[in-house]
């Protein structure tokens, strides 16, 4: 007889969960990135945050680095029930929808401000979808603004055409072929090995993950063109978070606006403090110049006009209210 993943799964969640205290419940949240990564420091204080709150009613155990779920089967993960809530990065499901893809097309929204603009614009349509697919929306944080690892300066977008390309959500493989690059989906815990073994010569990544990877390691320079700033969102199960009582859904709900303000916060200091360590390391950080930026805004221009037809009337909204603000 063969057994489903699915089922080994639920199998280990159900043993990891029969360390339940009897003064309340505990869920376990996977997340994709390492405990030294800012996004998995505020899950964790958010965690206790919930566990304060609804003093020790509902415990939340995260798992970090894709210990418990890897970051590709989280969000079905919670949407099945196997575990109650998780981080994922909104835009990995950008294929099935293309609004949750909105936040990583690249030079529509280049710094904080734009993007605290777009999210809000937006929210009202991710909800929404989520919705639909038996989720909550607890909150969202940015990563610090995305810029281009490679080992020599590009100077136009056409200068990474034939280079190997690590891409991780549908945005940035449609950005590698307009720029005539070969994308390849490259995990974060997979970086330095994927560029030693030649299967990756340059990224798109932010500060943050530029430095837990060492990219000093493996590439030589970083171009701070500040493309975008995708989100993670931390999605709970609402079938299980209806179940709670009443005041511990309150608690949760609380801790998690503290948690969204707290790591916008954060993503904020991130970006400086990020790119003065790769200098300290010896990387030449680049800030393009106006060839660099108007080759890639055009590229940018181009994928926003196909996002907008992907998303249909939505996505139309969106941009409207977007550009209102």
């Amino acid at each position: 007889m063969t057994v489903s993943v699915n089922f080994l799964l639920a199998m280990v969640i159900l043993v990891l969960g029969h360390g339940l205290s009897a003064a309340g419940e505990t869920w376990d949240m996977p997340v994709p990135y390492g405990d030294g990564i800012f996004h998995t420091v505020n899950a964790r204080a958010f965690a206790a945050d919930v566990e304060l709150g609804t003093d020790g009613e509902l415990t939340i155990t995260v798992h970090s680095g894709g210990s418990l779920v890897r970051h590709p089967q989280i969000r079905n993960s919670v949407r099945d029930g196997l575990v109650p809530i998780g981080e994922v990065l909104m835009s990995r499901s950008g294929n099935e929808d293309a609004v949750f893809g909105l936040d990583s097309v690249p030079f529509l929204a280049t710094g904080y401000g734009q993007a605290e603009r777009l999210h809000k614009a937006s929210l009202p349509v991710i909800e929404a979808r989520l919705a639909k697919q038996g989720l909550l929306l607890l909150y969202a944080v940015p990563w610090p603004p995305q810029g281009i690892y490679a080992g020599r300066e590009i100077r136009t977008a056409g200068d990474l055409a034939g280079m190997k390309f690590r891409v991780y959500n549908p945005a940035t493989e449609r950005m590698a072929a307009l720029a005539g690059a070969l994308p390849a989906q490259v995990e974060a815990p997979d970086i330095p090995a994927a560029f030693a073994s030649g299967r990756v010569e340059a990224m798109i990544t932010s500060p943050t993950m530029g430095v837990n990877t060492r990219a000093w390691d493996y590439v030589s320079h970083y171009h701070h063109t500040r493309a975008a700033l995708p989100k993670n969102m931390v999605i709970v199960n609402r079938d299980a978070f209806m179940a709670l009582a009443p005041g511990v859904r309150v608690a949760v709900m609380e801790a998690a606006r503290r948690a969204e303000a707290r790591g916008w916060a954060a993503s904020r200091k991130e970006a400086d403090g990020k790119i003065a360590i790769l200098e300290e390391h010896g990387m030449m950080v680049v800030m393009p110049d106006e060839e660099l930026m108007d080759s890639f805004r055009a590229i940018g221009d181009a994928m926003t006009e196909e996002w907008a037809v992907r998303a249909g009337d939505a996505g139309l909204g969106i941009l409207e209210a977007y550009r209102r603000q």
